[in-house]
């Protein structure tokens, strides 16, 4: 299979451009700049290349909607504040290649005429920010940023790192153009979109890490062979973070149409100590839990969605029999109660409530009231609350309940087969 993402992991110095350029790089840039401005977008659009951050828009219709919009100027963003839990993909591409980003932006400012960019990096990640302003430094010096970019008369584009201050929330993508004007990270409404009204009111272009790293290889190599990589609905590959208890923990760049079960099996080398898998957390924090007998369900963004199941970050946590799914769940759901931003009540106070409801199960005190009203907030949560993390917060909370109800109702009778959870409390009847 042709590595599209991490071809040059380990085989290059990251901020060397020298390096870059003479393993391919800047050849998709070159070529951009000899094509017509809707011809380079349809062939994004052939690729079939889907949003990798999560949302899974279509990545040519983005860019197709944005370039029609006449209103300036726009600006090009890029979200690598990397908090989802299990999620690590990004780094790698930060840390072992950063120019391949820096040139899909860079493609991506020619297309759409935008003068300016900024890329988002997580606050965690200080040495991560050091590598990418040295490329970008790099990169101007070298002619590949800045003004008239490689003797182009009028093509200026200046690209920035922009630190993030630790909130989860501003993964949320109007909540990081907030943080990038220099306001609290909160969600805005919606309608208006980003692509319309983003980065100082104005037209905005943002899209994820891995999203912008395959735009390069698309436009050298071409759509159509980016999307004949992956399977009919998904085209090319995906970069997957593979944690938790397996013996190959790490990152894998696979062709969409692979197996969860390939994953974990054949590239995570199996269960650690061969324990049995109990379930698989799939899309970081905010992701569905199912289990072992799920895994043969193909990486694809259509075959995810028809078992009910989101991609995600591309993150898979695997957990073995060893484990508690209400106390695993309470530790998920805790992380949420920190992270909420409080903006909305079904998302501040919701959160804090199913961790309350969560204590009392671990401690063996939960009624059959406590649980129902506990299935009765996620639903209420998923529907109600202003942005994405308030609407994903429950999704592992709903998806353990359903293929591990039975285990909830041990816990109301002061049982946990596990054997983790305290149990110190008289079980509710």
């Amino acid at each position: 299979m042709d590595k599209v993402l991490s071809a040059r992991f380990g085989k290059i110095k990251p901020d060397s451009i020298e390096e870059y350029i003479q393993a391919g790089g800047y050849e998709g840039l070159k070529k951009t700049m000899s094509m017509e401005h809707l011809d380079a977008i349809e062939e994004i659009k052939k690729a079939n290349l889907f949003g990798r951050g999560g949302a899974a828009y279509p990545t040519g219709i983005k860019w197709e909607q944005a370039y029609a919009i006449q209103r300036g100027p726009k600006y090009m963003v890029c979200n690598a504040d990397e908090g989802e839990p299990g999620t690590f993909k990004d780094k790698h591409i930060l840390s072992e290649d950063p120019f391949e980003l820096i040139e899909g932006m860079t493609i991506g400012a020619y297309i759409m005429g935008a003068k300016e960019g900024y890329i988002y990096i997580r606050g965690e990640y200080a040495a991560i920010q050091k590598i990418v302003k040295s490329a970008i430094e790099n990169a101007k010096k070298a002619g590949y940023l800045g003004k008239n970019i490689l003797g182009r008369e009028g093509f200026d584009f200046e690209l920035k790192v922009v630190s993030g201050a630790g909130a989860y929330v501003c993964g949320e993508n109007t909540a990081l153009v907030e943080s990038i004007e220099g306001k609290t990270g909160r969600p805005r409404q919606k309608p208006p979109y980003i692509k319309n009204c983003g980065l100082y009111q104005m037209p905005t272009i943002l899209n994820n890490v891995e999203t912008y790293s395959c735009i390069p290889w698309i436009i050298k190599d071409g759509g159509e062979k980016f999307s004949s990589m992956g399977t009919e609905f998904s085209g090319g590959t995906k970069l997957m973070c593979l944690s938790g208890n397996v013996n190959n923990r790490g990152v894998y760049e696979i062709p969409f149409g692979t197996t969860l079960r390939e994953l974990i099996f054949k590239l995570g080398g199996g269960m650690k100590d061969g324990r049995k898998l109990k379930f698989v957390h799939l899309g970081g924090s905010s992701g569905s839990c199912f289990p072992e007998s799920m895994v043969d369900t193909k990486i694809c963004y259509y075959d995810l969605k028809k078992a009910g199941f989101s991609l995600g970050s591309g993150a898979v946590l695997v957990v073995d029999d060893t484990h508690c799914a209400v106390d695993y769940l309470k530790t998920v759901m805790e992380f949420f109660e920190e992270e909420s931003c409080g903006k909305c009540t079904p998302c501040r106070e919701g959160n804090h409530r199913l961790v309350e409801i969560l204590d009392k199960m671990t401690e063996g005190t939960a009624t059959m009231a406590d649980f129902n009203k506990m299935k009765s907030l996620a639903q209420t949560m998923k529907t109600t609350s202003f942005c994405g993390l308030g609407q994903s917060a429950p999704m592992p909370l709903i998806t353990l309940v359903k293929y591990f109800e039975e285990e909830f109702l041990e816990h109301i009778n002061g049982k946990c087969r596990a054997g983790v959870c305290s149990m110190s409390g008289k079980a509710g009847k």
